[in-house]
This record gives structure tokens, C-alpha cells and sequence, in this order.
């Protein structure tokens, strides 16, 4: 029989590896479905490419490459018996699991077994052989089929370093000596002894001081007191006081310069009066909320509203009722991607094209985005992940709780520092990635994101001439300011400021915080306000002067993204969320905002770019001016002092235009993780040609060309070149960024985000300056070079594809945030389906008794039908 096998094998010797440092086994999931061991018919995982594929999918592998040899991958899950008299048998260690896969968290170990069985199976015959089987086979294929099953899932290769960390015992915590010095730590109200802190608070725990960390990114803030009072007194350890609860708490060593743990903190919390017990912390599906030290509530806590948690929902199952599994702190996708896949377009584009996507997908599927998008999209709407829960004595077909998104997340976060993290994230932000995912995906084809575009027109107005500028530019969403001072509970706010001023003066508990209660229409029309425009240059006066600009609809898309801007930064700089309650309705009307052009009576300003301004000693100081480029000192100054590296801080400033501190402290976010970081601003050669000082005081279009005009041996790569267009900005703004950037394409795409200006000035080098990017909605510059974006055929040739119809919509769906921060707290969404609101909270799905409309974060308007 072993002779056998060996012959059997031996045509198919050269395409069976063995598994090399870097290669990542696909043992846990399909490549196109959430097939896994656990399912049905298993899971076949190629022995060379090592993807793995359901039953319905493998045959499809096997034709398109001619690979013939799989192994087989088939975990059995079966109810424990139990005596006669009482309960489960005792447990013992199960010797036929040998699957390197984390067990399935639907099932308690303690009253089910798992039982794992791998072979081989040679295609298309499917011959099977039972493995292990070392005396029968090759030695090249048992060496390779004990790597396979020794190997981790394709997944557990990145936690390590990204959603992991191995926290180790402090070399302090069994010899930590504690001062008796009569110190007792109340269960809230606590301040820095040194400032007047309220976050980010650590206990040292010798002495029982309680003092302030360091200020980081992620929104803890501090003046670093902790770090001082240990570099006076060398006391090792400190214990984060928000996060003590009856599991553990957050430990630092400050000597051994992380985080650690310690075994005996109960211990050591109780020499200061701290009992574990008692600090308890709701959690509601593993993510944390805020401190429960607080007085009793009068009010149900943002959480409970926005996850219904008084009421007793019912779970819904079946096609478009599929939840979404947290892998820690991912909710913000997993909402995102429900609202995305309710929307026709999204289903249509990759649901519908379903097998065309997957018969047409490259060697790899895991890297294909439009085969992730259709493999969630067909999951989330098939219903065969969202069935009720079966009891049965033998559990063969398990019906999976929600679908586990590790390599859609894998793929859409690749190469992105914050969303490739466990942190959590804004949704907002990566419904934006998505989207240009999506643009930057579709080529030719159908660009399902086409739903959300529209055109917005811009006014610009010179205060002093009155003269007038209106331009365009392609926007997907609105983003909503708040005005607080338009709230209908004034007094109720003005009389929690002042008992929290008391409170925190005599240190007591804070009072029970109010909500402010705004309108919808105040929102409006904070939106529709005039805005400053900063650092204003009139064309008409040729001069620096004021201007203001208004917003209006040019085009109105058939889904509308509506964002209310909650979240801002405090004066301290710690990103806060407005406790806000905001009427949003059901139905909204915006046609009285459509856009109307220049009026009778307007007149525009001049199509004139401002002159660029060189030293008197034009020829001899040129090039060291243009190497000393023009930086607002205060903003720089400003960051630093939060403890941003000075030359980064120079970097934001410049790359944002010196449109203050917050634009810069949003670059500094956004690209803190590069390698150059830190390191001085470096410029791309000089594009400005040197002009006698009367060419630009008598030609200003001699000025702005030579503004523009660039050595040959500066064009950058076409192929950059391509990647950006292909997303559909302009050809001359897409070689503007990659001039500006050194040809790096992230930080290229980056640069056409913060300067949506220039898009104008491709060709005449007319509107440079009258307009300033807007703050109120994130736009993705469209192609202004591909006549077949626009579908109108009496359309401008070079616009953007849009979809134009009434402004009236109704509500669809909405995603809320819970928590302080955007990078904290969690997500849930609610979508409007057969007529019912539906709540998604992770892997839950359930209908929706009281939907929390006014709390909402992000949303999404579909257009009503003229008729």
C-alpha cells in the first residue's frame, strides 16, 4: 500500500510544499465564502498556494491552477454526554483536537467536545488518504503536511504585533513596598495633585499619589506628573484608575518602561481603601464604558439608549440579518459594511456579479478586493450565516453566529497604520477609505459609490468689492456643525456647569451631565451660514482681504451621507464628543438649498492669481527663500508644546497651508506612524522658474506660469500616474501632487485631499486663490479628463459623473456612537428594512423598538421618487 501511494503522489511531487518562514496558511477561512473546519463540508487548503477553499469553491481552484492536492481540514463539534445523575462527565484533556484554530466561542467547552480529522485529497478523482499516515507517504509530503497542521492560522501571524500584546509580570509587584501614610483613594472625583486633570490619572503605588500621565494621539491627555514624581522618588509602579476593575487593572513600570502586571494589585489597591470588587465597569459585548463611580442616574446612559438595553429585543435571522463578529474594537466596520450592503447598488455591483467576480479573480483571491467585497456582501444577504439556533444532541452542522471578517479587515486595512491596529477607530473615517477603495477598484466598470456623489457649488464673495467667485467640487458627504448655542435646554446646561464647577471645587462626585437638546433646522442653518474665509487674497483688489463663502447643492446624490460633527477638540487639545440630542427626521427636504450660479447683478472676480513675492535680491536670494518656505511659527509652537517632534510640527503647518494649529494637528495624526515622521522638511526641487521682478508686477499669468512650470527631469511615474487617475482625479492635479510629495503616492493622495484648490487651475492657472478647502464635507476630486464619467450627454464632457434628482429623502439607516472619543466607545447601526428598524450590535441582529434617531452619528438619506 505504501508503495502505492508513493506512485499515486509522484506526478503531483512538484507542486507539494512545504510552508517557508512568511508563508501564511489559510486554515481558518475560505478564500470566497466563511466556510471553515467547522462547517459543513469542511475546509480544503491548497499544498501550495496554501488558500483555503469550502467545498463549493475548491473545484473552481483546482481548475483554474491545476492543483490537484488539497488537504482536508474537518473539526466535528459534538454535544458532551452527561451522567445519570448530574451534569457533564468530567472534563479531560482532549487528545484528537490537534487543529491550530481557535476554538468556536458560540459553543462552552465544558459541554461540548471537538474532535479534528485532516487528509489528503487528490483532485478530480478526490482519492482521499487519512492522515497522519508517515510509514505510507513521501517523506517530502508528511514533512509538508505536519507543517500545514503545525502551522498558525494565516491571522494569528499578524496579532502578534498588531492586535496583541504579551504584557509581562513586574520584577517590582512581589517586593513592592507601600508607605503607611493614612492615604485613601475615593471611588470618584479624582484630580492630579498636580494640575487640574480629571483623565488619563495614575495611582502610584507606594505612596498613594495620584497625578496625570503623558499626552498621546489617542486622546488620553496629561501634563506627564506621574513620570515626574517617579523621577523624584524612584516609586516603580502605577495603576491607571479608570480601568481597575474586579479582573485586573492597567499596571506601568515606570523603571522598566512598560506595561506589566501584577499579581498581588488587589492587594495593593486595598492599602489605599480600593476594593476591586466595587470598581466594577459595565461592559455590554466585551467593550468597555465609562466608570461606573458615578451617582445614580436619573436618565438611561447613552449606552443603554443607543443599544436598547431596557427593552427585550427579538433576534431576526434569514437573508440581510447576518451580524458581524467583533474582532476587537472592529465594530466601526462592521457597521459600516451592514449600511454599504443595504444599499442596492452595493448588492447589485458585487452580490449580483457574484460569480463573474469569483470566475474571473486572480491567483490570490485573499488580495482582490472586489472578491472580498462580494465573498461579505453574499454573506451578510444569504442568510446561510443568520439561521435560529438549533439544540440537538450531535452539532455537525453548527449554525454560525456572525460572520468573522479577518480577511476582509486583512485587506482593506493593508499598509494603513490605524485601521490595520485593534484601536478603535472612526467610522467616518473608514467609510471614506472605503469609498475610495471602492473608486479606486471600479475602473471601467460599475462604481457602486457613484450613490453617495454630488456636486457642491462654492461662493466665495470679496467682502470689500462685493465681486464674486462660484466654483464646483465633488463631494460625498455632509458633514453637519452642531451650534450649541442654539440648544432649546440652555438653562439646564448653564445650571450643570455651574453645580460641576462646585463639585470640582469641593471635590465631590460631578453631577449627573446634561444633554443638550438642538434642532435639526439650527444644524441647517449653522450649515448654510457664511463662512470666513482665512487668509482671503482678492483678485479684483489684488490684495489680501476679507471673504466670506457659502455652501449649496449643485446636485443632490440619490443616497445622502449626512455626518453631525460631535466630536472637536477641547482647549487642552483632547479630542471630546458633544453630549448632544439632535431631532434628525425621517423625512427631509433640501431642495431649497439647490444651488442657483451667478446672479443678476453679481459680478465675478478676475481670473487672476496672486503674484508670487520674491526678495529684492531676487537672483542672489532666490533659492534660500524658496528653501525657507513661509511657516506660521505660532502653530508650530503650539504643537510642539504637546510634545510633537519641532520638525513634524513644521511639516503639518506647511502641508496644511498654515490654515492653523487643528488642520495641522489632524497631518500630524494622519502621518505619524511614517518612517519620516520627524525628520526636517524636506521640499521637491524648485518648480519656480526665476522672473525679473517687472515680469511679475506687469503679467501676473507670466507669474503663475512660471509658479507652475517644472525641470523636465521631474515628471513623475507614470505608472504613479496612472494609480491616482485611475481614481479619478485630474491628470495635472495627480502630477502636481506626486511633484509636491517626492512621488510618494500616500503621501500624494494626502496632498490632493489638502489642497482640493489647486484642482482648479489644471489648464489656465486662474483659480488658485479665491477659495479655501472646505471643512464642512470630505471630497473626493473627481476626473475632470474622462469625458465618460458624465452621463448626461448634454453634461459638461470634463465633469463628474453624478446623479441628479429632487432633494427630498428619507431615513435608511444610521450608525451611533457610544463613548468619549471616536477612539473609544463602540458602534452599533440602525437600518430600516421591509418597513421595521433593525438594530446590528456586532453579531446580534435584532428588531428595533425605539430607535435612537437623535443620537446618531452618521446618516444615510435615500432619495424619494418624484412621483
Amino acid at each position: 500500500m505504501a508503495a502505492d501511494l508513493g506512485e499515486l503522489l509522484v506526478p503531483f511531487m512538484p507542486t507539494i510544499r512545504v510552508p517557508k518562514t512568511g508563508d501564511r496558511v489559510f486554515k481558518s477561512e475560505c478564500a470566497f465564502s466563511y466556510d471553515s473546519p467547522e462547517s459543513e463540508g469542511g475546509l480544503y487548503v491548497c499544498m501550495n498556494t496554501f488558500l483555503g477553499f469550502g467545498r463549493e469553491h475548491v473545484e473552481r481552484h483546482y481548475r483554474k491552477t491545476g492543483q490537484s492536492v488539497y488537504m482536508h481540514l474537518k473539526r466535528h463539534v459534538k454535544e458532551k454526554k452527561t451522567g445519570a445523575t448530574s451534569g457533564a462527565f468530567p472534563k479531560r484533556r482532549n487528545g484528537k483536537v490537534f487543529l491550530d484554530l481557535e476554538l468556536n466561542r458560540d459553543f462552552n467547552s465544558e459541554d461540548y467536545d471537538f474532535e479534528d480529522e485532516a487528509k489528503l485529497v487528490i483532485f478530480p478523482d478526490h482519492f482521499e488518504i487519512a492522515l497522519p499516515n508517515i510509514e505510507e507517504l513521501p517523506a517530502l509530503v508528511t514533512i509538508a503536511c505536519d507543517a500545514v497542521l503545525n502551522s498558525p492560522s494565516a491571522y494569528k501571524k499578524q496579532e502578534p504585533d498588531s492586535w496583541e500584546e504579551d504584557i509581562q509580570e513586574s520584577r517590582h509587584s512581589r517586593s513592592l513596598r507601600q508607605q503607611d501614610n493614612g492615604v485613601r483613594i475615593r471611588p470618584s472625583g479624582w484630580k492630579c495633585q498636580k494640575c487640574e486633570m480629571r483623565e488619563n490619572l495614575w495611582l502610584n503605588l507606594t505612596d498613594g499619589a495620584v497625578l496625570c500621565g503623558k499626552w498621546f494621539f489617542d486622546g488620553a491627555g496629561g501634563n506627564g506628573h506621574a513620570l515626574d514624581h517617579y523621577k523624584d522618588t524612584n516609586f516603580p509602579l502605577a495603576v491607571k484608575l479608570e480601568t481597575i476593575t474586579p479582573d485586573g487593572a492597567d499596571v506601568y513600570s515606570f523603571e522598566e518602561e512598560e506595561a506589566v502586571l501584577d499579581p498581588n494589585i488587589s492587594e495593593h489597591l486595598s492599602h489605599f481603601g480600593i476594593d476591586m470588587l466595587q470598581m466594577q465597569q459595565r461592559t455590554e459585548n466585551g467593550h468597555d464604558t465609562d466608570n461606573n463611580n458615578s451617582p445614580p442616574r436619573s436618565r438611561p446612559s447613552e449606552w443603554e439608549v443607543i443599544q436598547e438595553s431596557g427593552s427585550k429585543l427579538k433576534s431576526v435571522y434569514g437573508s440581510g440579518y447576518t451580524g458581524v463578529k467583533n474582532l476587537g474594537n472592529s465594530c466601526y466596520l462592521g457597521c459600516v459594511m451592514q449600511v454599504l450592503f443595504s444599499i442596492p447598488e452595493f448588492q447589485r455591483m458585487y452580490v449580483g456579479n457574484l460569480q463573474r467576480i469569483y470566475d474571473y479573480s486572480p491567483l490570490d483571491p485573499s488580495q482582490d478586493f472586489a472578491t472580498q467585497m462580494a465573498k461579505l456582501g453574499y454573506g451578510l444577504l444569504s442568510g446561510q450565516f443568520s439561521k435560529p439556533p438549533m439544540k440537538s444532541e450531535l452539532i455537525e452542522q453548527h449554525q454560525q453566529k456572525g460572520l468573522s471578517p479577518k480577511m476582509f479587515k486583512a485587506l482593506v486595512s493593508k499598509g494603513h497604520p490605524e485601521f490595520s491596529s485593534s484601536r478603535q477607530q472612526d467610522a467616518q473615517e473608514f467609510l471614506q477609505h472605503v469609498i475610495t477603495l471602492v473608486e479606486r477598484n471600479s475602473g471601467g466598470s460599475e462604481n457602486p459609490s457613484d450613490v453617495f456623489r454630488f456636486l457642491t457649488e462654492e461662493r466665495v464673495q470679496c467682502c470689500q468689492t462685493r465681486r464674486v467667485r462660484y466654483n464646483q467640487r465633488v463631494d460625498y458627504l455632509m458633514q453637519l456643525p452642531v451650534p450649541i448655542e442654539a440648544a432649546t435646554n440652555r438653562e439646564e446646561l448653564l445650571a450643570y456647569e455651574a453645580k460641576r464647577r462646585e463639585a470640582e471645587e469641593n471635590q465631590r462626585a460631578p453631577p449627573e451631565p446634561a444633554r443638550a437638546r438642538v434642532p435639526f433646522a439650527a444644524c441647517l442653518q449653522a450649515f448654510t451660514e457664511p463662512d470666513n474665509v482665512p487668509d482671503f487674497w482678492s483678485s479684483a483688489l489684488q490684495a489680501k482681504s476679507a471673504g466670506v463663502k457659502t455652501s449649496r447643492f449643485s446636485s443632490f446624490p440619490e443616497y445622502l451621507i449626512l455626518q453631525i460633527k460631535k466630536f472637536t477638540f477641547g482647549v487642552d487639545w483632547i479630542p471630546k464628543k458633544l453630549d448632544v440630542s439632535i431631532d434628525v427626521p425621517d423625512f427631509l427636504d433640501l431642495n431649497r438649498f439647490r444651488a442657483t450660479g451667478l446672479q443678476a447683478g453679481e459680478e465675478e472676480l478676475p481670473n487672476l492669481s496672486p503674484p508670487i513675492v520674491l526678495p529684492e535680491d531676487t537672483r542672489d536670494n532666490s533659492m534660500s527663500s524658496l528653501d525657507s518656505p513661509e511657516i506660521d511659527e505660532a502653530a508650530v509652537m503650539q504643537l510642539a508644546e504637546m510634545g510633537f517632534p519641532l520638525e513634524a510640527c513644521r511639516k503639518a503647518v506647511y502641508y496644511t497651508g498654515n490654515m492653523g494649529p487643528e488642520m495641522a494637528f489632524n497631518w500630524i495624526i494622519a502621518h505619524m506612524e511614517e518612517p519620516d515622521f520627524a525628520e526636517p522638511l524636506s521640499l521637491p526641487p524648485s518648480t519656480i522658474e526665476l522672473l525679473p521682478s517687472s515680469a511679475s508686477e506687469t503679467d501676473p499669468f507670466a507669474a503663475a506660469a512660471a509658479a507652475t512650470a517644472t525641470p523636465l527631469d521631474n515628471s513623475p511615474p507614470e505608472e504613479s500616474v496612472a494609480i491616482l487617475t485611475s481614481m479619478g482625479f485630474p491628470r495635472s492635479h495627480t502630477i502636481q501632487a506626486l511633484r509636491a510629495t517626492n512621488n510618494n503616492l500616500e503621501r500624494a493622495l494626502d496632498w490632493i485631499f489638502t489642497h482640493p484648490e489647486e484642482e482648479q487651475q489644471s489648464d489656465a492657472l486662474s483659480d488658485m486663490a479665491d477659495t479655501e478647502p472646505t471643512n464642512q464635507a470630505f471630497s473626493l476630486p473627481n476626473s475632470h479628463s474622462d469625458p465618460t464619467l458624465s452621463p448626461d450627454p448634454e453634461a459638461d464632457a470634463a465633469g463628474p459623473r453624478v446623479k441628479d434628482g429632487p432633494g427630498r429623502y428619507e431615513l435608511l439607516a444610521f450608525i451611533s456612537h457610544m463613548g468619549a472619543s471616536t477612539m473609544s466607545g463602540h458602534y452599533v447601526c440602525h437600518i430600516k428594512k421591509e418597513g421595521r428598524w433593525v438594530i446590528y450590535n456586532d453579531h446580534k441582529v435584532s428588531l428595533s423598538e425605539r430607535p435612537p434617531k437623535d443620537l446618531g452619528y452618521i446618516y444615510f438619506y435615500r432619495r424619494l421618487s418624484s412621483s
